[in-house]
């Protein structure tokens, strides 16, 4: 079975080739099985290899909610048996009796369960965690699995700092805590978690997971292990667990759930101690692909041209968090070719690039982004891409290099396209360099994408459509519109995903003239409209009309300015 099913993880791409290689080689060395390998090493989730099994043997998966809520037995096989052999039955009826396995072709496990019950066994493919899960909850104290690994942890009292300290080191590296850590990062990711907060206060410990945009509290440890989880994840880190006065940058690598994931890790001492925000880098789930992050053919078209250019100064702005830099990298590989050498100044690098040259800023070697601008303008690039653009010098540097012939890209904090004209103004960047410079300016923000299983169509109310002006989106057809629901598949949400929407403005004549006379954003903002940009506001009603994402996620993250803009 072992190899069939390696193989045929291999063929689902959920899992490497030479990864299988390498389990095999662990397992022929420890006697242990594959799947359990595969697991414990990260190389595949639970779940995907509990979907490999159900596959290959023919068999129903089962879910959640197909566990019962009462024992499904009469007593006639020990909770001990059931545990050991990771199995829990979900019902008996004239067929039979049916059982969740994490291994149904355990001849001896369903044998002894026919001898025992006197009836025929239906096997069912069950994930580990959420047997372990059900079974605690039908047979245990109703521990979750983290209830579990919290329980299997002491604390020693009464010891001096430098004592605790160093028992905090030690209970730090035990198997248990380990654990517990590697179980909140392991639902994270399955979660589709883009950060995980942890937070001490006075009487708990609060984890939140930041899931499509909107943090979700979970399952946290108890209070009194707030400092062994977080100097664990210090260690991690490769932090000094003994500073907590000072607040502290670090980076984790690891496999989880069958994925390359990197954790941005930073700590700010508080009142209660030490608050820990973990950002998920996960390589695998960044598409660097312009429609599915949101670009509308009629964007796009305008946003290439101008990509397209030798020289000038590409500007993406929003606020933290709306997926900027996920639209740079996507830009450069799109330009990224043999013949063009390109540079990238970044803090942090997020995801590397093949064949483009990053360069990571250093703060306390005094390597900013100024100082590692000019060393890379003799580099012979054809094409900078600046992490963002914070002060006057960065944004010098950045219009000479337009100016010498090179095509800069970069980020700016700002809100809409037309403010970032301003800003640069404000900065103290000359007008005339400004219109010579700048070829486009593209505004962006995350909406929630609408779960495609569980939306449901509704009519728009007439007010609604006669106050927003839908009916320039809809073709002539009857205005629907979408409401999120959620199901299983997309954790009761609703949504699942995130997509942006935007506008892109044009440096075109009329507008230079404006920016010499010193313009307000609303004069730039509507000689650009009146030129065919689409504001964000519009792009979002217009994915919400196309059952994209609802009415609701567009007002949230649009302004009253810009819904009237």
């Amino acid at each position: 079975m072992s190899v069939d099913l390696g193989e045929m993880l291999v063929e689902r791409q959920k899992l490497a080739d030479a990864d299988l290689q390498r389990a095999r080689r662990v397992r022929d060395s420890t006697g242990e099985s594959l799947e359990t390998l595969l697991v414990k090493l990260g190389l595949v989730s639970e779940r995907d290899l509990a979907e490999a099994l159900a596959a290959r043997l023919n068999l129903p998966l089962v879910r959640p909610a197909d566990f019962p809520d009462t024992p499904a037995t009469d007593g006639a096989v020990s909770p001990r048996f059931l545990k050991e052999s990771r199995v829990v039955p979900l019902f008996d009826d004239e067929q039979g009796l049916t059982v969740a396995m994490a291994n149904p072709t355990d001849d001896y496990v369903l044998s002894a369960l026919g001898l025992a019950t006197g009836k025929p066994i239906l096997p069912r493919v069950g994930i580990p965690t959420e047997l372990e899960t059900a079974f605690e909850r039908l047979y245990g104290k109703g521990r979750s699995a983290m209830g579990q690994i919290v329980e299997s942890i002491g604390l020693a009292d009464d010891l001096t700092d430098e004592e605790q300290i160093q028992h905090l080191k030690e209970l730090a590296s035990e198997a248990p805590v380990i654990r517990l850590v590697n179980l909140m990062i392991a639902r994270a990711v399955e979660s589709r978690a883009s950060d995980i907060h942890i937070e001490p206060f006075e009487n708990r410990l609060k984890v939140r997971y930041r899931v499509d945009g909107v943090l979700h509290e979970v399952e946290s440890p108890p209070s009194r292990l707030s400092a062994a989880v977080i100097s664990r994840i210090k260690i991690m880190a490769k932090l000094n667990i003994a500073e907590r006065r000072l607040p502290q940058d670090g980076r984790i690598q690891l496999r989880a759930q069958g994925k390359e994931i990197d954790l941005r890790v930073s700590t700010v001492p508080t009142l209660y101690g030490e608050s820990v925000v973990m950002r998920i880098l996960d390589k695998a789930s960044v598409v660097l692909d312009f429609p599915v992050l949101g670009f509308s053919p009629r964007t796009l078209d305008r946003f290439l041209n101008v990509l397209r250019m030798p020289h000038g100064i590409i500007l993406v702005t929003g606020p933290t968090g709306s997926g900027k830099t996920t639209t740079l990298y996507t830009a450069l590989q799109t330009i990224n070719t043999s013949e063009r050498k390109i540079l990238t100044v970044e803090d942090p690098v997020e995801y590397q690039l093949e064949g483009v040259n990053q360069i990571q800023v250093k703060a306390q070697i005094n390597l900013t982004f100024a100082n590692a601008l000019r060393a890379i303008v003799r580099q012979d690039p054809d094409v900078i891409m600046i992490g963002e653009m914070r002060d006057l010098e960065t944004a010098g540097i950045a219009v000479q290099s337009a100016l010498t012939g090179h095509l800069v890209l970069s980020t700016l904090h700002t809100n809409d396209a037309a403010g970032s004209v301003t800003r640069l103004l404000d900065m103290g960047v000359e007008d005339y360099l400004l219109t010579s410079t700048i070829n486009g300016i593209l505004a962006q923000r995350l909406v929630r994408l609408l779960c495609t299983h569980c939306r449901q169509p509704y009519p728009a109310l007439p007010e609604l459509v006669e106050e927003l002006r839908l009916k320039r989106f809809s073709e002539g057809r009857e205005i629907m519109l979408y409401k999120a629901v959620g199901c299983e598949q997309c954790g009761g949400t609703g949504y699942r995903g995130r997509a942006a929407i935007m506008e892109f403005l044009v440096m075109s004549d009329p507008l230079r003239r404006l920016v010499l006379k010193h313009a307000d954003a609303g004069e730039l903002q509507g000689t650009a409209q009146r030129e065919g940009m689409d504001t964000m506001y519009e792009d979002g009603l217009r994915k919400a009309v196309a059952g994209v994402t609802t009415i609701e996620e567009v007002l949230r993250v649009t302004t009253q300015q810009e819904q009237e803009g």
